[in-house]
């Protein structure tokens, strides 16, 4: 398989005990295959079987993204790895907006939905899976596929279709696919568990839609879906990420796993 440009690993490094400096995050060269950061938790320690996180950027973002959410998440819990989207055009004569963490020039990178893209998003995903277990020690059984908004989608879309490599599905803000066979596997869905954050008023995800797809993952028969519901206006804010964390942590003290434990 042809590797794809290198990117970047990040580590994490705390202060001294003695040193009142903030944590941070150190970005160094990685030589490896797909565009990707890799979070390493404080005290990292090797003979212990982490839970990984893979993470799926919003629009308008990238893999970096990862470099903000993860302290909000937590520092020490986790490994994780954020996946480049797929290069998509920026239309003419949009401008790039303070603090965008997505491409630079004419690029910017998202998530669509046509066959081809979830095909490449798919192999990217299992492509930096694989790049983060041959570097880092990850619990096979713990595997979790999250993302923000299309993100979101996104990683519903590659968890509903191989729901046997993932132990849990986390989408903040990101509807159910429209399209595509996401729910064939109906048989291998039973230990999949779903958090599904929403915002209040949000046009492009009501809560009409939400209900409908509530009803859709029930059908379907999986482990455990858990909705949660903040106020109106779309944010990676503080306390959804808290969230985040104190449910992978319960499945996690749960034993829920995927089954390639």
């Amino acid at each position: 398989m042809d590797p794809l440009k290198p990117f970047e690993h990040v580590a994490v490094e705390p202060p001294k005990e003695t040193e009142k400096a903030p944590l941070s995050l150190h970005i160094r060269p990685c030589v490896q295959v797909v565009p990707h950061l890799l979070f390493t938790p404080v005290h990292y320690e090797p003979g212990y079987a982490y839970p990984l996180v893979v993470w799926l950027h919003g629009p308008g973002a990238s893999e970096r993204q990862l470099i903000r959410i993860m302290p909000k998440i937590s520092l020490r819990n986790y490994l994780a790895v954020a996946v480049r989207g797929l290069e998509i055009p920026k239309p003419q004569g949009s401008q790039e907006t303070a603090g965008s963490e997505g491409g630079k020039g004419k690029t910017r990178y998202g998530w669509p939905q046509s066959p081809a893209a979830v095909a490449e998003a798919t192999d990217r995903v299992f492509r930096t899976i694989e790049l983060a277990c041959t570097k880092r020690h990850v619990h096979p059984g713990r595997i979790f596929l999250a993302g923000s908004r299309s993100g979101g989608t996104m990683a519903f879309q590659i968890a509903l279709r191989e729901p046997t490599y993932f132990a849990g599905v986390i989408s903040l803000g990101g509807p159910l696919p429209r399209r595509g066979l996401f729910l064939r596997n109906f048989s291998k869905l039973g230990h999949l568990e779903v958090l599904l954050a929403v915002t209040r008023s949000c046009p492009s995800y009501p809560i009409s839609l939400v209900c409908e797809h509530l009803r859709l993952l029930h059908r379907a028969g999986l482990g455990g879906i858990m909705l949660r519901e903040y106020p109106a206006g779309w944010h990676l804010g503080l306390s959804m990420l808290r969230d985040v964390d104190r449910w992978l942590m319960e499945r996690i003290t749960q034993g829920s796993s995927s089954p390639r434990k």
